[in-house]
């Protein structure tokens, strides 16, 4: 029997920083991870490729610099999908070095094999070799993320028809392309083939996109979506996929209406990866999406058994799933409490770019909280101006009483890197003093932050003088 403090399952980002941390206090730590190298879904199929082949195409297509030298420039006339993943596999053997060296560095043993729960203390690890060894734990993490619904009855081929971990498979470049799904992963691909000039059908069952983000921002999203030429189709499910004798594939949906393409990507949700982990020896249960029920400290029924990162559900981001690792270790060996991370960003790299923190305007709305908003378009900028930006805005939500700052909601170029600006104002209670009296770097985007402050001042101070008339009246 191999004894540790703590097993890890899965070595994505969650179970990285778990096992990182708890190797930090002197704890004997072990990852489990059924595939050959370290990573997980992050690194092989989800953010780390995704993001990369954004970073491609935008500088192979020169996408982004069209807004000074017109819609017909390009950097490279032709680009194909090899071309974007020669740059893939560059960065997936950088990252999965860099992760490995950090595991190592901290004594951390990597156990290759499938795990599967003997007891509730107990890991079976079978190898690839079919070899089964068992592992115990005094304290247990589940991180083992998702992977892609698969619709039944639809014959997936990682060329025509593909899923959102499929995509990386695919080597020829299509001219047109049907995706399901206008989630974040759907809404990600579509905006970036669509930059490779790519004819793009974006079908979901909702009656909009993004439902948690601020509906002005998806506005503007939709705008940028129908002027890069991808088109729309919201209220509608798909009924049938079939593809003809000529290679084409054939949309039905229930509607009766049917879609040609040359391929369809289906981003339709994620399904918990909980199915071989033989749950009922811990005497755990998963729900029907096979993700697993936590309490505000991430530990499932079995106190010393915890799960965090996508496999736990909401917000299934890198970057949360990240510090609920972290916390996760702090919890298991009294460091200190756990908690879920507060006043975190949201990331969508989309083209253009969104991110968001805070409140949005519905949510204030149904809080009965009083507030105004403050509009910068990036194009006001005078950095907006020198990159050429045609598109994006900065949207700063205030409290009319105390003037604090309850949300900020970016769309457009870095607009993931701009928004730890306002998450660090939210995160100590900042106010719209802050922007108001403190300079900023010119000319930078930032300066955004600037301009919506005095936006929303302007408005606020506008109200007040209006009711302070009023009552002398």
């Amino acid at each position: 029997m191999n004894k540790f403090d703590f097993l890890v399952i899965g070595s994505g980002p969650a179970g990285q920083r778990a096992a990182i941390q708890a190797s930090k206090v002197g704890k004997k730590v072990a990852i489990i991870e059924q595939k050959s190298v370290v990573g997980g879904v992050s690194v092989h199929t989800g953010t780390i490729p995704s993001k990369t082949l954004r970073e491609a195409a935008l500088y192979l297509t020169g996408f982004s610099q069209r807004g000074l030298y017109g819609r017909g420039y390009r950097l490279q006339q032709k680009v194909t999908m090899d071309d974007l993943f020669k740059r893939v596999e560059i960065t997936l053997a950088h990252e999965i070095e860099v992760i490995q060296d950090q595991l190592y560095r901290n004594n951390i043993t990597i156990v290759e094999g499938v795990a599967s729960f003997a007891s509730p203390h107990v890991i079976n690890v079978t190898s690839s070799q079919g070899n089964v060894s068992e592992y115990e734990g005094e304290k247990i993490l589940i991180a083992t993320g998702t992977r892609p619904v698969k619709p039944k009855g639809i014959k997936f081929n990682d060329s025509t028809i593909l899923d959102s971990d499929g995509i990386l498979e695919m080597r020829k470049t299509p001219k047109t392309m049907t995706v399901v799904g206008g989630g974040v992963i759907g809404i990600e691909y579509a905006s970036i083939f669509s930059t490779m000039d790519i004819r793009i059908t974006l079908i979901d069952g909702r009656d909009s996109l993004l439902s948690f983000v601020d509906r002005e921002i998806i506005d503007e999203l939709v705008h940028c979506l129908r002027d890069h030429g991808v088109v729309i189709r919201l209220g509608e499910n798909v009924a049938n996929v079939d593809e003809d004798t000529n290679g084409k594939v054939i949309t039905t949906l229930e509607s009766g209406k049917q879609i040609c393409s040359d391929s369809i990507l289906f981003a339709a949700g994620r399904i918990g990866s909980t199915y071989g982990l033989n749950l009922k020896n811990a005497e755990l249960n998963a729900n029907d999406r096979r993700l697993l029920k936590v309490n505000n400290d991430f530990q499932t029924e079995q106190p010393h058994i915890y799960a965090a990162g996508d496999v736990i559900g909401f917000p299934s981001l890198a970057s949360t799933s990240m510090e609920q690792g972290r916390r996760v270790a702090c919890h298991a060996f009294n460091i200190c409490e756990a908690g879920p991370p507060k006043n975190f960003p949201y990331g969508i790299y989309a083209v253009p770019e969104i991110s968001v923190v805070g409140l949005t305007e519905l949510e204030l709305t149904e809080k009965k909280i009083p507030y105004e908003s403050g509009i910068c378009r990036l194009r006001e900028t005078a950095r907006g101006q020198i990159m050429g930006l045609e598109d994006g805005l900065l949207k700063m939500l205030v409290d009319q009483k105390n003037q604090k700052i309850l949300g900020v909601h970016i769309i457009g170029e870095g607009a993931t890197e701009l928004i730890h600006i306002g998450q660090a104002v939210i995160a100590l209670g900042g106010t719209l003093n802050y922007f108001i009296e403190h300079a900023f770097n010119y000319p930078t985007l930032a300066e955004a932050y600037k301009v919506a402050a005095l936006d929303a001042w302007n408005r606020i101070g506008s109200l007040n003088l209006s009711c302070s008339l009023a009552k002398a009246s």
